[in-house]
């Protein structure tokens, strides 16, 4: 057992589905006290949010992350209950062990260690843990973020504890991500009875060739650090369930993950060219979830690279690829953004677990950091 461990045990043991906090953040805020942090509760509607410091003055390094947790599924798939941790053949069982409570108590005993050793240290160290990362994102750091920025507070460099990692534990570390943009589209045709077609307008016929050209059109051809930007559907409804109806319209929600070759005003522009080119009659209604961001090399990118190096002996790899996380809030603030954490191979999955010595490595990485840039 490790210090690590036992927090990690004691976060996953609270049932936090989103936006459910169940007092993880007055654990976690109690062990900050008593390093001599300040804490700043900040609930918008139904959200816990914990901002706590150490120090006035700048540069200011930041963890962040969440202690909400997505639903477990079917209990009875689990090997055990998700919310009762259990080590099996050296892995942490539960629900959040990966995403990400075993980050947040590497987190904290990173912390406790550094500020042992470096009661003097500059700058300042701050966390920024909210319970609306798995949900809809809406009142947890995005509403913090706005409240530091209103009274000017700043972030230099942001640790984000999200799970990046493929095989070992450092092997990737997230220095950017894809934005998101999302549409649902409804296309607008004529009901009627399919023996009768010329008294209707088919919407999925209507809008056929227009799939076929969105699926075609390359959008872009990515960069050094970002992929193409993709385009996929995610779901087509139309119909009344009748099988002798045409339907009246047609539901397409579809999504872009894209590189900071375009933006998202650029998409709407050419989805809706294509749109028009057809001829259709449509809704559009687009929700932009986050843009990209990217972190180059620099003092944040450095002294990860460095500490993942002399505690795991091997050099990390640099990476925008994967969802979209809360680094996206953090990013557009001027803040260096990265994120570290655990493999993410079982996150959202049943039996989601961590191994137990790769909380203590991740841990000792973080304090790695802590040092590099803050001594």
């Amino acid at each position: 057992m490790s210090e690590t461990l036992d927090l990690a045990i004691d976060l996953i043991s609270r049932d936090s589905v989103t936006p459910e906090d169940k007092g993880c953040q007055q654990v976690m805020g109690d062990r900050l006290a008593a390093l001599g942090f300040n804490n700043e509760s900040l609930r918008f509607e139904d959200v816990d949010n914990l901002w706590s410091r150490r120090g006035s003055e700048g540069p200011v390094f930041c963890f962040a992350g969440h202690t909400d947790v997505v639903p477990t599924g079917p209990v009875e798939q689990w090997q055990s209950d998700p919310f009762q941790p259990a080590i099996r053949d050296g892995k942490l069982y539960g629900r959040g062990a990966a995403d990400m409570k075993g980050s947040l108590a590497a987190m904290i005993t990173a912390t406790e260690r550094f500020v042992a050793k470096h009661p003097d240290h500059k700058g300042s160290i701050a966390y920024l843990i909210t319970s609306d990362e798995e949900g809809p994102s809406i009142n947890g750091t995005v509403k913090v973020v706005e409240a530091l920025e209103a009274r000017k507070e700043k972030i230099d460099w942001c640790l984000v504890g999200e799970p990046s990692s493929t095989k070992q534990v450092g092997d990737v570390v997230k220095n950017g991500r894809r934005g998101s943009l999302g549409c649902v589209l409804t296309v607008r045709g004529k009901q009627g009875h399919v023996a009768y077609p010329h008294l209707a307008r088919n919407p999925v016929h209507l809008v056929a060739p227009a799939i076929a050209d969105l699926v075609a059109t390359e959008w872009d051809q990515g960069n050094a650090f970002f992929p193409k930007t993709t385009f996929q559907i995610s779901n087509i409804h139309a119909g009344t369930g009748a099988t002798n109806v045409i339907p009246g319209t047609c539901e397409i929600t579809f999504n872009f993950r894209y590189s900071t070759e375009t933006d998202d005003l650029a998409l709407r522009k050419r989805v809706e060219a294509i749109l028009d080119h057809h001829c259709l009659e449509y809704d559009a209604n687009w929700t932009l979830s986050g843009h990209p961001f990217l972190t180059p090399e620099g003092e944040l990118v450095d002294a990860a690279k460095h500490a993942i190096r002399e505690v795991a002996g091997f050099d990390t790899q640099l990476s925008t690829a994967g969802g979209t996380s809360d680094g996206r809030f953090i990013a557009p603030t001027g803040a260096q953004v990265l994120e570290l954490g655990p493999l993410n191979a079982t996150i959202h999955q049943v039996d989601e677990c961590v191994a137990v010595d790769e909380l203590d490595q991740l841990s000792a990485m973080y304090e790695r950091i802590l040092e590099k840039l803050l001594t």
